[in-house]
């Protein structure tokens, strides 16, 4: 099977797979989302074992994985205080340095890159759940016509921004960490964005899910979730410049791994639930 078939076939196998979870939400999405985080973090130590950090990645990666749990958790009031047990973890990872990292093997980088995979790796996928269940949902349709508006957003601003990039771009966006994108291809991808989220917000979210944004700020929303979604791409292409790596992994084949799939959604999703949350209160049913 050649790389078009492996890619067709991971896609056929996955969009399914993530509507089915996020239209059925709950227990499933939580783990879905976990394991998606604990193989995020997976990853990025690998990666930054390339560059010479050696992460806590027992710690870090099960840590990563809990929180779309400890968030579901929470929603049923199985923790009482979330924050302060995210605390006492992040306590616990600074004493293990001192029996798992002694002074020579860098404590300080292996501490900074252990949490930096549970906050990238396992936050953003923790606020897909809570965007899943936010408190204006009831029915499953209308939580999964919720939490698809930022990944429909990312996947048509990436899109548009490759395209428009390949028929159109002459000024590199930011050549030193990835010199295929182009000025004139971000620029596109911001438009589509707008588009999008202008008719997924009336044709999609109004009827579906009986709540919308006001048309202009679902310009303005539309412009965001592309904005730090190609930030977020750019993000994971420096960390792969400094590993020395094509892909992340080959966990989903062609596609190459997770942090190559979800990089623009682990900066547009806390995004979109820190905006819906507030401006849902107001839109028009």
């Amino acid at each position: 099977m050649g790389s078009l078939g492996r890619r067709v076939l991971v896609a056929a196998i996955g969009i399914p797979v993530a509507a089915l979870a996020a239209w059925a939400g709950g227990l499933l999405l939580a783990l879905v989302l976990g394991i998606l985080a604990g193989t995020g973090a997976w990853e990025l130590y690998r990666m930054a074992r390339q560059g010479g950090t050696a992460p806590l990645d027992a710690i870090g990666i099960p840590v990563a994985a809990l929180l779309p749990l400890v968030v579901h958790a929470a929603r049923f009031g199985w923790i009482d205080a979330p924050f302060a047990a995210g605390g006492a973890v992040f306590v616990a990872l600074l004493g293990a340095v001192l029996w798992g990292r002694p002074a020579g093997q860098r404590p300080l980088e292996s501490i900074a890159v252990t949490v930096l995979g549970v906050l990238y790796c396992g936050a953003p996928l923790a606020a897909a759940y809570a965007l899943r269940h936010h408190r204006f949902i009831v029915e499953d349709s209308a939580g999964l016509a919720l939490v698809f508006f930022p990944v429909v957003l990312t996947w048509v601003s990436d899109s548009a921004a490759f395209f428009v990039g390949r028929g159109f771009g002459r000024r590199k966006l930011m050549a030193a960490v990835s010199p295929n994108k182009t000025v004139e291809g971000a620029a596109g991808g911001l438009l589509a964005a707008v588009i999008a989220a202008w008719a997924y917000n009336d044709l999609v979210l109004r009827p579906v899910a009986q709540v919308a944004l006001a048309p202009w700020t679902a310009l303005l929303f539309g412009a965001a979730i592309s904005a730090v979604g190609q930030i977020g791409d750019l993000v994971e292409s420096l960390f792969k410049r400094q590993a020395g790596v094509k892909d992340s992994s080959a966990v989903f084949s062609a596609h190459g791994g997770v942090l190559d799939r979800l990089d623009s959604l682990y900066f547009a999703i806390p995004v979109a639930y820190l905006v819906l949350g507030r401006l849902l209160l107001a839109a028009p049913r």
